[in-house]
């Protein structure tokens, strides 16, 4: 008689999430991925502002604070799509930020205890670059971080024999988790070490072709220590490689120029490493070298190679480094960048102003344009055409570089940009036409005062008596006298009159007498005080002997309203201020 025996049915694993305290530790870590997106997304919106980037930061950094007060270190998987803990991926919508991470052989992130709010926003900024577009590597910037609390495994190059890419990941993993269990210790060094063997692994491992980032043992090095020889090494690259390996180069140039194509190639080489360590001053001192040499022998040869190196400098990869410099921050030697930046060629003005464009500190950008005005002399076309940028901080770069570079013509040029959308950019250009004093500038001025903004109409009504104060009362006066002026804001009313009293011209001193000496009724009485508080007003912006002595009559009159006297005070008040300055004698009333 044969036994039959009921097939065996394999009990599933229990899955980890179900335990009440994984389905915490998964809720809390989701909760960080969430404002950890949101972080990003805020940065992303205003990354120039910087100083709000903690801010944006501060919901993750509270959530990972959350976790590891309760569970200890958060340790996140990173898989090609997500990072995951226990299985449960952390992001709800596709993310382009883990693949990043895997794509440079990252497979597990770490967060500790006590993490910082500054190591927060590093990591995010971190996350958010983008290697693809002339970042560094994500494990580059990682190692050069130096965390104290953020921690990462990372693996490359493995392969086996007689396995698959599924198989080789398997193993890989196994590697992983093995590695950062050996990770834990407590030392106080960023440096983790661990001790791993083939036995340990429980894999074979005489066929791999690498594994980076094992430390197979190590002895922690003290801080002073560390600092010694991080002190050494800056020494070393800054004070004395460089000059001495500029020195050989020469020497090697006086000898003669063989190959000159292999000089042109050292030369080059040696430009892009003083770039990166921003050592401007020794890039200029070999230019001044070059320059030295062309009366000597080889002369046309050194000729050839300053002017290559020269045109090299000016280039796009370069020019753009020199765009990162004045971006971070201040430059190391302000003078050296702007010597660097003279001895380039005008073929390199476009690609300098595109670099400028992404410059935001005040001063670097006016050390730019200091820069650019005798290039502006030699070739105003790239500024010019850049005077219709809808960027308002290149037109006012433009205009300045313009102006100071005394383009004939120029007042012509600046009228495109009184077509920009940024009213601040407008009155800038407005006041750039009025210092240049063209006569084509009067006629703009002129147009300005039918323009659409009340503010761009007020100036143009200072402005335009600069140009020809008879023409400019007559223009004034008749707008004045208009049935429309009485629908103009008192600020703007304010300007006209402003204008009109600061040509000075006779009429326009009796016609704001005349205002003075109007009678209020009772249906008039309003208007007519507003005449005359604006008739002080003019009178003020005169500035003239006759008309003090006319407020001062105001003043003595003792039967005006007190708002119009105090008015009356205060032009005489600015008036002396502006004929003797602070040393202005004391005043009447």
């Amino acid at each position: 008689m044969a036994l039959s025996h009921a097939p065996t049915q394999q009990v599933p694993p229990p899955d980890p999430a179900d335990a009440p305290e994984n389905r915490e530790k998964i809720e809390l870590a989701k909760t960080f991925g969430m404002q950890m997106l949101k972080g990003i997304k805020q940065i992303g919106m205003y990354r120039h502002n910087d100083s709000r980037f903690a801010d944006f930061v501060q919901p993750a950094h509270d959530a990972i604070k959350t976790f590891t007060d309760r569970f200890g270190a958060l340790s996140l998987k990173i898989e090609a799509q997500n990072f995951s803990l226990l299985g449960q991926s952390l992001f709800a919508d596709d993310s382009s930020i883990p693949y990043k991470f895997y794509k440079d052989g990252l497979r597990q992130l770490i967060f500790r205890p006590d993490l910082r709010l500054d190591e927060m926003v590093k990591f995010t900024l971190i996350a958010i670059s983008d290697p693809d577009r002339g970042d560094e590597e994500i494990a580059s910037q990682l190692w050069k971080s130096q965390f104290d609390h953020v921690e990462y495994v990372a693996v490359e190059g493995f392969k086996f024999d007689d396995m698959s890419e599924e198989e080789v990941q398997v193993e890989v993993d196994k590697i992983v988790s093995y590695l950062y269990g050996r990770l834990r210790s407590h030392s106080d060094d960023f440096l983790r070490f661990a001790r791993v063997s083939a036995e340990d692994l429980n894999a074979n491992l005489d066929d791999v072709d690498q594994v980076r980032g094992v430390v197979v043992a190590g002895v922690t090095a003290a801080d002073d220590l560390k600092a010694k020889l991080q002190k050494e090494i800056e020494d070393e690259e800054g004070v004395r490689m460089f000059p001495k390996l500029v020195a050989a180069v020469f020497s090697v140039v006086e000898g003669g120029l063989e190959d000159a194509k292999l000089v042109e190639d050292v030369f080059l080489q040696l430009l892009d490493a003083l770039l990166l360590q921003e050592d401007l001053g020794t890039v200029n001192q070999i230019v001044l070298k070059l320059r030295a040499m062309e009366t000597g022998p080889n002369g046309d040869a050194i000729v050839r190679l300053r002017e290559t190196f020269t045109a090299r400098m000016g280039e796009e990869q370069r020019l753009t480094r020199i765009g990162e410099i004045l971006r971070t921050g201040r430059p190391k030697s302000p003078q050296d960048l702007a010597r660097y930046l003279q001895a380039l060629s005008p073929d390199a003005v476009p690609l300098l102003l595109g670099a400028l464009e992404t410059v935001e500190l005040a001063e670097n950008r006016a050390l730019v344009c200091d820069v650019l005005v005798p290039f502006a002399k030699k070739l105003p076309d790239p500024f010019v055409n850049r005077l219709g940028s809808e960027h308002a901080q290149t037109v006012r770069d433009m205009v300045n570089v313009l102006e100071r570079a005394q383009i004939p013509g120029r007042t012509k040029m600046f009228a495109q940009a009184l077509k920009h959308k940024n009213l601040a950019v407008r009155l800038e250009v407005m006041n750039a036409i009025a210092k240049g004093g063209a006569i084509e500038g009067r006629k703009i001025m002129s147009e300005c005062l039918h323009d659409g903004h009340p503010q761009v109409r007020a100036l143009a009504a200072r402005l335009l008596p600069d140009f020809d104060r008879d023409q400019g009362f007559k223009e004034l006066s008749a707008i004045v006298r208009s049935k429309d002026f009485e629908k103009k804001s008192p600020e703007e009313k304010g300007a006209f009159i402003s204008g009109l009293g600061s040509t000075g011209v006779p009429a326009a001193i009796t016609l704001l007498t005349e205002m003075l000496s109007i009678k209020p009724n009772l249906l008039n009485k309003r208007r007519v005080m507003e005449d005359k508080m604006l008739a002080v007003q003019g009178l003020g912006a005169a500035a003239t002997v006759q008309t003090y002595k006319l407020l001062q009559d105001v003043v003595e009159e003792r039967s005006h309203p007190p708002e119009l006297l105090a008015a009356a005070r205060r032009a005489m008040y600015q008036m002396r201020k502006s004929l003797f300055g602070d040393q202005a004698p004391p005043g009447d009333g």
